[in-house]
Order: structure tokens, then sequence, then C-alpha cells
């Protein structure tokens, strides 16, 4: 028995041991579950949002502050809400994880300070943020898309420099904002930009400087105008793909325009009067072309020499005039057949090939001659020849911000010069003409000998007596032949010149060229402007005139419109007068006694219309009156009239029509045969 008792001890005693390590490892399972359990609930879904994976759906709640989130979260769509600035948590910027926030159509007021440092892309559009501070910007160093369209943001409140802390800014949208110029400090990365539906009115030379990365511009609905955007703005950005100049005041297409890259050119709804011939050069890349709702009447030939690769052309909303000035783009269609696709090519003129499409008009064009001489292709509209350009007038192809004020003294032409000679001036190569428009524009021509790459055009105003103004110049490419000076001083003479320059000189700048430039290259000519009238002051330049001569046929059409009305008016006055006058004359002699008591009308029963009316009578006569029924008719006895004749007075002095008579016993008694008789009629 003892033996068995150590046994059972000895195997009690190796069992503790075992029983202990389980018993440690249960409580540590159970510790791990309860601090795995409490650990998860950081990672519930808020129950106003909806949680799919890592993307957080709170939008559309009408919510004002943010719930807290879940740690995992990598997509917040936190739009369509009521949050303020108050309702986002500083609890946000531990996020980590976080790389899309959702945040438009809420009530910002400021740019939101505490968000994820892991931000990628942000949506901040309709909202009312006034100011885009350095400091928030600096917080989100990976961002790379920001949108902030529909906001209050003007160009002073974004502060200098927001975006230099950002290096990965690849996109950035400020739509609909007040801004009034282009924003300073863009980011080097930035490869998309819209500036749309702004208030910019001025684009200065370095307005892109460093945007060398830039792919799409948009500047839609804007205040910009040829003469306030630099000449080399846009060349500065060469890998433009796209640029969009929609609901502008565009007379002609920027000069300068990028060459290499660009594909897609949006210049609608501006006021294109006229395409420079050289105005898509180098474009071989250029894809669509949109022209559409402005005043093109013709296309120059040659515009399209290099766009090979054009697949669209939009040009709605153009008063083309499809005569033969436009032969050679009707050939040009034809060559590219199926290659391009052309809209609202349809012919606004003549008369014979209105509302008819340019394609169409085959027997038209074959009429014309077209001229394949270098000297006809320059010319305007030359008797019995087409007509190559759409007016003798360019637009102004420069703009104020490459017109370089100099010294007097510095480029001045010889002075032995006469310029008293006239308008035009002769050199060894060049042939200056100048011609004065208004009171401040004049217009420059010239001719060369010899090609050049680029032109040098100074112009100075003389003061009184032997003082004078600071030249003003500009570089005129070497394709064009004339040139429009604008905003010059009323009743002023100036002194115009022009040089051609080497292709060497040309990268040197204006600066550089007025020294380098021999003196007999330089031909002057002069021009005098014009007196400042009443009517330019109160028209305008180059209208005012048009529209003081419409002012007699207006005056004309306007006066007979307000005799004719006068007339009708009186003729209504004169009608109504002769008609009331009429009804009065026969409302008097008109029997005041109604005959609403008869029971019984024949003329009711046969459908005659009965006029009771009596004519005015000139001597005596005869009337037949019905007598007043005094009961009713027997339906079995025949239909019985009776009537009174009585003899008929003309009116005299008030009396009555009828002679005075006694009724009552002409009727009982039948005395007077000839002043009353009945009369019985039967059916």
């Amino acid at each position: 028995m003892a033996t068995v008792g150590v046994v059972e001890l000895r195997t009690w005693l190796l069992l503790l041991p075992l029983c202990l390590t389980l018993w440690a490892e249960m409580w540590q399972l159970a510790a791990a579950t309860i601090q795995g359990y409490i650990g998860d609930r950081d990672m519930i879904c808020p129950s106003v949002c909806r949680c799919d994976e890592d993307f957080i759906y709170c939008n559309d709640r009408g919510l004002s502050a943010i719930p807290p989130l879940p740690s995992y979260a990598s997509v917040l769509y936190l739009q369509n809400n009521q949050v303020n600035n108050q309702g986002l948590p500083t609890s946000l910027e531990h996020h980590l994880t976080v790389q899309v926030v959702y945040l438009y159509d809420n009530e910002l007021d400021d740019f939101p300070v505490h968000l994820p440092p892991s931000l990628r892309e942000l949506h901040l559009q309709d909202n009312n943020i006034r100011t885009v501070p350095r400091s928030a910007l600096a917080r989100m160093p990976l961002l790379e898309k920001l949108h902030l369209d529909d906001n209050s943001i003007s160009t002073v409140s974004i502060e200098d420099q927001a975006f230099a802390d950002n290096p990965r800014l690849r996109l950035l949208f400020l739509s609909r904002n007040h801004l009034s110029s282009i924003p300073s400090g863009l980011p080097a990365s930035l490869e998309e930009l819209r500036l749309d539906d702004n208030r910019i009115s001025t684009i200065p030379t370095h307005a892109f400087r460093g945007l060398s990365s830039l792919r799409s511009l948009v500047l839609d609905g804007n205040l910009l105008a040829n003469q306030r955007i630099a000449d080399d703005t846009f060349s500065r950005l060469a890998n433009l793909t796209e640029l969009s100049l929609v609901r502008n005041s565009l007379q002609t297409p920027p000069i300068n325009l990028p060459t290499a890259h660009l594909q897609r050119l949006s210049l609608q709804d501006n006021a294109l009067t006229h395409m420079p011939r050289g105005s898509l050069d180098g474009m071989r890349g250029l894809q669509r072309l949109d022209l559409s709702g402005n005043n093109l009447t013709t296309l120059p030939r040659g515009l399209f020499r290099d766009v090979d690769n054009l697949a669209q052309l939009l040009v709605r909303g153009n008063p083309w005039h499809c005569g033969c000035n436009l032969r050679w783009l009707y050939d040009w269609l034809l060559a590219r057949g199926n290659g391009i696709t052309v809209r609202g090519l349809t012919c606004h003129g003549p008369e014979r090939v209105r509302d008819r499409a340019l394609v169409d008009l085959g027997s038209q064009m074959a009429e014309c001659e077209v001229s394949r001489t270098t000297g006809n292709r320059d010319r305007v509209g030359g008797a019995g020849g087409p007509m190559d350009t759409s007016t003798t007038l360019s637009p102004p192809q420069g703009s104020l911000f490459t017109l370089r004020s100099k010294r007097p003294g510095l480029g001045l032409p010889d002075s032995g010069l006469d310029y008293t000679l006239g308008s035009s001036g002769v050199g060894k190569s060049l042939a200056l003409n100048v011609k004065p428009l208004s009171h401040n524009s004049v217009r420059v021509t010239w001719s060369v000998a010899q090609p050049s790459s680029s032109f040098r055009l100074s112009w100075l105003r003389l003061g009184t007596g032997n003082t004078m103004g600071s030249i003003t110049e500009t570089l005129v490419r070497g394709d064009r032949r004339e040139y429009l000076l604008t905003s010059l001083q009323p009743r002023s003479d100036y002194i115009i010149c022009m040089a051609p320059l080497a292709s060497s000189s040309e990268s040197k700048g204006s600066a550089s060229s007025v020294d380098s430039e021999p003196d007999e290259a330089l031909v002057c000519a002069k021009a005098e402007t014009s007196e400042l009238s009443p009517v330019d002051g109160s028209l305008g330049d180059g209208d005012g005139s048009q529209q003081m001569a419409a002012l007699p046929l207006a005056a004309i059409i306007g006066g007979a419109a307000a005799l004719v009305l006068l007339a009708l008016v009186f003729a209504v006055f004169c009608w109504y007068g002769h008609r009331k006058g009429h009804l009065s004359s026969r409302d008097r002699y008109t029997r005041s006694s109604s005959r609403k008591s008869k029971s019984y009308d024949d003329y009711i029963e046969s459908g005659t219309k009965k006029d009771n009316s009596i004519l005015e009578l000139r001597g005596p006569g005869l009337q037949m009156t019905p007598m007043p029924a005094c009961q009713a008719i027997p339906p079995t006895k025949p239909l019985r009239e009776d009537y009174i004749v009585h003899t008929i007075f003309p009116p005299s002095n008030g009396t009555s029509l009828y002679k005075a008579a006694d009724r009552p016993s002409d009727r009982d008694n039948g005395t007077k045969p000839g002043l009353s008789r009945r009369r019985h009629t039967g059916r």
C-alpha cells in the first residue's frame, strides 16, 4: 500500500508544473484578447458615415463637425456638409495614412490648418476661403493637386511665396475667384493651371517665369486684350500643350505663342478680326483649333502651312466672305479630305452663296484665277484677283511691356535728315511709310529688299522748340510688313524710325541693337497725329465718325415713325368722334318705348334681323306698327297680326313724329279713317 501511495504522489508532482504552465498560457491569451479588443475600438467606422475599407464616406450628412475617424482611412469624403473651420479637429493631422480629402461645398472661411501632412490631393472648392497662407501649405509638403475654385481669393490675399514649400504641386485650380493678375511664386513643378473666370487684365513678362513644366493653361473669361499681354509671355512655356483664351477681348492671337508641343488652341468668343499670316507658324503638333464666335471674314493664304496634324477646325459664328480670297482654303480642305473635321465654315456673303458651306462651292471657286506669284500673295484684294487677307489694317501687334524707353540722344537718327519731307523714308535696304489714322494711332508699313530676321522700330515725340521726349522702341518679327502704333498723344509730331536686324543680333535685345546697327541702315519718317475732337472723345477711336454718320439716318427713321404714329392716333380720334355723332343723331329719333312685352315675334321665328330704327323724314309718310298683344293667342286659332297705320309728320319745334290724335277714340269709333285704319291679317 505504501508503494502505491508513493507512486500516486510522484504522478501528482509531475502533473502540477504542467497544469501551472497551461494556466499561465490561458491567462496570457485572455489578456491579449482583451488588449486587442481595446485597440480595435479605434477601427470602428463612425455611425454617421459609411466605410468601405479605407474609403470613409461622410458626405451629404449635414455635419457641422468632422466625427472621429478610423486610423486606417486614406480617402475622406466630407463634401456637401456645413463644416466650418471650428469643425475641423486638430487630431486630423495625426492621421498619417490620409492621402485625399474632399471638403468642397462647406462653410470654410479660412484655409484649413490641421490637415494630415501625408495629403496629396485636396478639394476646397465652393467655400468662402479668402486667404492662402504659406504656413498652412507648408504642412503638406507632399501635396500634388489643389482645388480652390469658387472661393473669394484675390491676388493680394495669396501670401508671397505661398507655394514655395510644395515642390510636388502639379495641379492648381483657381477658377471663379477675384484674381486681378497672375499669382506670383508659382512652383516650377506645376503642370496644369486654371485661372478662368477671374478679373485678370494684365499679363507681364515675368508672369510665367520658371514654369517650364506647365502643359495646360486656361485663362477663359478674363479681361485680356492684346495690348496688355507681353510679347514674350507665352514663349517661355516651351512644353505647353493646351492654351485656352476663350471669352476675352483679343483682336488677334497673342504673338510668340509656344510652337514646339502645342496641341490645342482655343480662341473662341473673342473679338478676332484678323489672323496674321504667321500666327500658326511652327505649330506642327497642333491638333485642334477653335476660332468660333469671332468676327473673321477671311483667312490669309499660308496660315495653315505648318499645321499638318490639324484634325479639328472649329469656326462657327464668323461672317465668312466666301469669295476668291478663300480659294486657297477650299483647295487645302479638298487636299486634306477626311483627315480634318471642319465645323461652321458657312458663307455669310456674297448673297449668292449665303448659308452654303465653303466645300460645296466647287463651281464658284473654279471661276477664280488664283495667282501663285509672291507679289500677288501679299496684295490685298487687287482688281480681278483673289482677296488673301481679311483687312488691310492689322490690329496692334506689340504690347506695353516690350516698349523700352531711352534717354534722348541714344539711337537718334542723323540730325542732318530732313523730317519735313513727308511720311515716307527710303534707305539702302528698307522703304518706310507712315500714315496717321486717328488722334492717337499711326500705321507703319515698310518693304525690304532682302529678308531680315527682325526689325527694330522706334518712335520719338517731338516737343516745342528743340526739346525732345524719350525714344520708345520694340522688336518686330521679320515676316511682318506693317505695325500699328497706339496710345499716342493727340496733335503731336512723331519721328518714326526702323532698322533691320541681323540674325546674330536678334538674341541680344533691342538695347544692344541700337549701338551695333550702322547709321545708314536706319530709315526714318515723320507723322503728325490729329487733334482730339469731341466726337472722338465720346465715341472712341476709329468708329466715332461712322456712328455720327449713322445719326441722321436714325433721326429720319425715328421722325417718320413718330409722324405715322401721330397720324394713326388722330385718325382713331376722328373716327371715334364721327361714330359718336352718328349714333347720337340716330338715337335722337328712335322711339323710346320698348317692345320687351311682346310674347311672339315673327322676325325671330323666321331668322330675320329686325331693324326698328326710324329714318329721318322730310315729308309726311305712313308707318305700320304692330299692336301689342293683350292676351295669348289660342293654339287652335289661326295667327293674326294687328297693325295701326299712322300718318308721320317731320319733326318740328320739338314735336313728336305723330300728329296729336286721340287714339282711344279712333280705335273705338273709327271716325277718322284718314288718320287711322285697322287692318286684320289672317293666316
